[in-house]
């Protein structure tokens, strides 16, 4: 076969290549890869293909092997240096991610797909200005292409700009009727005032009867709405039918749960950190942490309205860097190996860490804050790596913390939200970990109460403030006011002043809450604080 008529074959393969991944068949893709390779090793368009299909499997390493296989051999493709600024970035590797992202730069690269990643990558490095106008210029390359449509709306719901996203999100649902996503992002952006487009999203339910994942963004849509519009038991059934159907489409590994909690617990104690060797001590982070929905954006837009002090977001930098210092492959963000290895590493250097794969995201401000809940499982590293850290920690009544994550639909964390009994026994684990940290560290904890400062906002914003070692400046009563992204699911509420309509709410579906009730109550709970 001539070199010409060789080429067309192996561009055959890759069509068909290309097409199995786009209708979800991995294996076939992934056959035709492995064809094309055979008969063009050199192909950067094979190792782009197999790079797309590790994303997918998911398999990170051969993904990045992929990616960096092609950029070798073509260091001008775009797509994949976009796609490895992707990959280090979510992985923490803040110096890999500039070095693609200048790549791509130096490309000036026109195809909307290459432009929608880089978007993706500055709003993961928490930079939603510039990832706003990489999405624009993607949805201006191809107008009408829901995919891209999409991100941009959700980067204008981080920048508050509420109603221009609630335009594009209509205009997504007019396209395509069929979008549960795109139902699920203008359900979360505005305020529903009639049933209109809940009887639209319940037109599409049975279209999406075989689709778990789309009925998830549907029903939990759903309940929203209803629940903006008081219908609180047709609401409930919402937001009941949404948990099963996303339940359907996660795996949650109870026992691994519980035997983590009990090895933070027998690990990581007093004696454990007067032992470890000094961490970083720079003064810089203030961690704002415990469970989703109980009011940390709420708090953390308290504090980073002071003059002083940066929102660096929710970041994953400390748990990444465990993960790299302690050689750990589980895919899984925390397990019992990687919590009880993480024991053994040097404390300095996980801070150093820390604080240098943070860098791009924590500002040039004095002090940042670092918005993870989840970090309430690191208090004890924490504690060891950056010894002059503060931490604040998020208090809030029991059942209005667990309906507050029943409710809403997460992207790829908090799998145990999805049943109530499940949820109820993490809570329980969750405050036997906290009680343990209180106990092992005092006076190391700042608790602060979602209920006491929506109350009574002043007293209780100035005493956080005092806590942290900062002075007391005006601004932090008006939080609201802020034009900074917030990229989590508070994004359209915290931009609003304090209000009290979520103290106590559980109690209009005590009924139908009752299994999260007497899972509660069966350890002790107290279902208020």
């Amino acid at each position: 076969m001539s070199h010409q008529g060789a080429e067309v074959v192996v561009n055959k393969l890759l069509a068909d290549g290309f097409a199995a991944l786009n209708r979800g068949d991995l294996a076939l893709a992934g056959s035709y890869c492995q064809q094309a390779l055979d008969k063009d090793l050199e192909n950067p368009n094979a190792h782009f293909l197999v790079g797309l299909v590790a994303l997918e499997a998911p398999d990170r390493p051969n993904a990045h092997r992929a990616f960096k296989s092609v950029v070798k051999l073509d260091p001008d493709h775009a797509a994949a240096w976009s796609q490895l600024a992707r990959l280090n970035a979510s992985e923490g590797r803040v110096k890999l991610a500039e070095q693609a992202l200048l790549e791509t730069r130096r490309l000036k690269p026109t195809d909307p797909a290459v432009l929608d990643t880089i978007g993706t990558v500055f709003t993961q490095l928490g930079e939603y200005d510039a990832a706003k106008a990489f999405f624009a210029r993607a949805t201006n390359s191809a107008p009408n292409t829901p995919q891209y449509m999409m991100n941009l709306a959700n980067n204008l719901v981080f920048l508050g700009e509420i109603d221009k996203s609630k335009a594009i999100f209509s205009d997504v649902m007019e396209l395509q009727p069929n979008t549960p996503q795109a139902h699920w992002g203008y359900a979360s952006a505005v305020k529903a005032q009639s049933s209109a487009h809940v009887d639209q999203m319940r037109g599409l339910l049975k279209r999406n009867a075989d689709n778990s994942r789309g009925l998830g963004f549907l029903y939990y849509a759903i309940g929203k709405e209803l629940e903006d519009l008081k219908a609180w038991p047709e609401a409930f059934e919402a937001f009941s039918a949404g948990a099963a159907a996303r339940r359907q489409t996660v795996a949650f590994d109870e026992p691994t749960e519980q035997i983590m909690f009990d090895s933070l617990k027998s690990t990581y104690t007093r004696e454990w950190l007067a032992k470890c060797p000094a961490g970083n001590p720079d003064p810089s982070p203030i961690f704002v942490l415990g469970q989703p929905r109980t009011g940390t954006t709420l708090i953390e837009r308290i504090i980073t309205s002071h003059s002083a002090v940066h929102s660096a977001g929710e970041l994953q930098q400390f748990g990444l860097g465990i993960r790299r210092l302690a050689k750990i492959q589980d895919p899984r963000r925390y397990s019992p190996e990687l919590l009880e290895a993480a024991a053994a590493l040097n404390p300095a250097q996980l801070g150093t860490t820390y604080l240098q794969s943070s860098t791009r995201m924590r500002g040039k401000l004095p002090r940042f804050v670092d918005k993870l809940p989840v970090n309430y499982l690191n208090i004890g590293l924490i504690l060891a790596a950056l010894p002059n850290a503060k931490i604040v920690h998020l208090v809030r009544g029991p059942m209005d913390a667990c309906f507050a994550s029943f409710k809403q639909l997460f992207a790829d964390a908090y799998l145990h939200s999805y049943d109530q009994e499940e949820m109820a026994r993490h809570h329980v684990r969750y405050r036997e970990l906290m009680a343990h940290w209180h106990s092992e560290f005092p006076g190391r904890i700042i608790d602060i109460s979602y209920e006491a400062t929506a109350t009574d906002l002043e007293p209780n914003a100035r005493r956080l403030i005092a806590q942290l070692d900062l002075d007391w400046e005006d601004a932090c009563l008006n939080f609201y006011e802020s034009s900074a992204g917030v990229a989590t699911a508070s994004a359209v509420q915290v931009r609003e002043p304090a209000h009290t309509r979520s103290i106590g709410r559980w109690r209009r579906y005590a009924v139908q809450l009752a299994p999260m009730r007497k899972t509660l109550e069966a350890a002790s709970v107290p279902l208020d604080l």
